[in-house]
């Protein structure tokens, strides 16, 4: 028998489903009443051994009139005691009555969970693919298939700075510092693009390591620029180490920070 009221607020479908995907058919109910749920979780007790499950729900009894239960006169009179233990008993007989019931209403309630996460789970490729011609099993790069997952909500986030620097830091795990300025492939500066500029701030990485790594970040680059960037905004998103000292007698090559 396994409690579980450190979990107050997760459905007992949800819990189950989790913990054993393949029997929610074999799931015996027992309600204990919707008045346990004021002060534990939807689920009280399993055993899995047994495949019973103690919940804070109503059963089916509580859908029966009130004469059916107890009389109007069964707590008067001098037998007052024996009637309150033929009433339990009669409660008793009626929860093993209706603990079938019960127990297919729960395997149903069982069953939809698990759909319902199924088509959650494939709602998001399916958006991806159908507007935005997006297929996840076909992309490459771990970074733009993480990226991806926030395209539903691009228009609220595209031209937003700030965020494309708090994913950049959350996909690349580094330091990001973001500079604006303007852009121009020319020297006339009459006519120049706004431009947005990510520095990845990481130190430390040998030639070998920093070519790597910037073909591994081009993919996301693109993807950056093509969704999350307005069209006349130029963006950038570099590699930069901190300020570390050039030691000229063990590199032989210049640091990334170099600009020609």
């Amino acid at each position: 028998m396994k409690i579980v009221n450190d979990l107050p607020e997760i459905r007992a479908e949800l819990l189950l489903n989790y913990l054993y995907p393949e029997a929610d058919s074999q799931w015996i109910a027992q309600n204990e009443g919707s008045f346990y749920r004021n002060y534990n979780s939807d689920l009280l007790t399993f055993n899995d051994e047994r495949m019973e499950a103690q919940t804070a729900r109503d059963s089916f009894i509580k859908l029966l009139p009130q004469g059916v239960l107890t009389l109007d006169d069964d707590m008067k009179g001098e037998d007052a005691a024996e009637k309150f233990k033929q009433t339990e008993l009669r409660l008793r007989l009626l929860r093993e009555t209706f603990k079938p019931i019960d127990s297919f209403r729960f395997r149903d309630s069982l069953f939809m969970e698990r759909q319902v996460d199924s088509l959650l789970q494939n709602k998001l490729a399916y958006i991806l693919n159908t507007y935005f011609g997006i297929d996840l099993e076909q992309i490459e790069s771990p970074y733009v298939r993480e990226a991806a997952m926030l395209l539903p909500y691009v228009s609220r986030r595209r031209g937003d700075f700030g965020f494309i620097a708090n994913l950049l830091q959350t996909l690349l795990r580094c330091e990001v510092v973001t500079d604006t300025g303007r852009y121009s492939h020319t020297d006339d500066t009459r006519q120049w693009l706004p431009m947005i500029r990510y520095e990845l701030m990481i130190s430390g990485l040998s030639a070998e390591e920093y070519r790597e790594m910037d073909k591994g970040i081009e993919p996301l680059r693109e993807f950056i620029s093509e969704w999350f960037m307005p069209f006349e905004v130029w963006c950038q998103i570099v590699i930069k180490e901190h300020d570390v000292p050039q030691q000229t007698d063990t590199r032989l090559t210049l640091g990334y920070n170099t600009e020609v």
